[in-house]
């Protein structure tokens, strides 16, 4: 694995859907009484990847590297200071009127705390059907009947859309904000910490949901993180973030045993899922039920399966490993 300057980095095949070359946001540092500019803030500099369409690419990196802002470009919340990201072949910054709507349902995100991303004061079929009410020419029977079918897609029962936010556990607000992202039906989905907010039990279920919609959509993922274990279990091309430049990018077992290296021998295999039971190797993880029970009450079913299965032991290290949660 060999260390890259960002101008430098291999690019994947062509005809990626996203295409991002030389990426870069500089933030003015202001100070004094008449504001003058006293320097800049490097947060993304000089960042290219690509992203093949049905595919994802795992963006890694500690916190503060960049990887946020990296996002809010692609999903046109900023405007780069340098650089050009290419969707689908086309300069988005060229896009103008019809062109940069299309861009934004084609492109949507899924944001690390699913609570603040809710309105509180909406309920969930309210919350799922506006991207519809903007975006789409169907009446009020129409939007029912896509929001039933959102909600059965995350793996929510459709009684769910009469109730609000807060009446939801924190996994089965992330599937309503996914349900929502998935409303128009994009092409590409920006998972910024999807579940680094979410408890170590819930994790898994979320990860498993995630690969599903996307063998059954062939939507692809932009998954940003700083865990590298969950990373990797969702993509096989990781991108590694560094103070604003992608210093490595490779495959996502190249990637995960060059950090190994880095581990003391204790904490080697356990902290990145290596010597896993053999359900790793298959790319999802073992908690059961994936999914909650359609006529079950409105809580992630499984956890406490999941305690159990931790306490004998007999739950990947993946999951042990993983950064603590943040919230419920």
């Amino acid at each position: 694995m060999t260390l890259l300057d960002s101008r430098d980095a291999p690019r994947l095949p062509s005809r990626a859907l996203l295409e991002v070359t030389n990426l870069t946001k500089h933030f003015v540092v202001r100070r004094g009484a008449l504001g003058w500019s006293t320097g800049l803030v490097r947060a993304v500099d000089s960042v290219s990847f690509e992203i093949p369409a049905g595919s994802t690419l795992g963006l890694v990196g500690e916190s503060g590297c960049g990887k946020t802002t990296t996002s809010k470009l692609i999903l046109a919340l900023e405007k780069p200071t340098a650089g050009s990201i290419r969707f689908e072949g086309r300069d988005v910054s060229t896009l103008g009127g019809e062109g940069e709507r299309a861009y934004r349902r084609s492109v949507q995100a899924v944001f690390q705390d699913p609570f603040a991303s809710l309105d509180p004061r909406m309920r969930v079929g309210t919350i799922v059907a506006e991207p519809l009410v903007i975006n789409a020419d169907l009446d009020a029977a129409g939007r029912r009947r896509r929001v039933a079918e959102l909600l059965d897609l995350v793996g929510l029962p459709e009684r769910a859309a009469t109730l609000y936010p807060h009446e939801f556990s924190g996994g089965q607000r992330q599937r309503i904000a996914i349900a929502r992202a998935l409303a128009l039906s994009p092409k590409l989905v920006v998972l910024d910490e999807p579940v680094s907010a979410l408890d170590v039990s819930i994790r898994a279920q979320i990860l498993n949901l995630l690969a599903d919609l996307q063998q059954r959509l062939r939507v692809s993922y932009l998954f940003i993180a700083h865990d590298l274990a969950a990373v990797a279990h969702m993509s096989r091309t990781i991108a590694v973030m560094y103070l604003g430049k992608i210093v490595e990018v490779g495959d996502a077992d190249a990637v995960r045993g060059a950090a190994d290296r880095f581990r003391s021998p204790a904490r080697r295999g356990d902290a990145l899922g290596r010597g896993a039971e053999p359900a790793r190797a298959a790319r999802r993880l073992p908690l059961s039920p994936a999914l909650p029970v359609r006529d079950a009450p409105l809580r992630d079913a499984g956890a406490g399966a999941a305690a159990r299965e931790r306490a004998a032991g007999r739950v990947p290290s993946l999951l042990i490993s993983s950064a603590p949660a943040e919230g419920p």
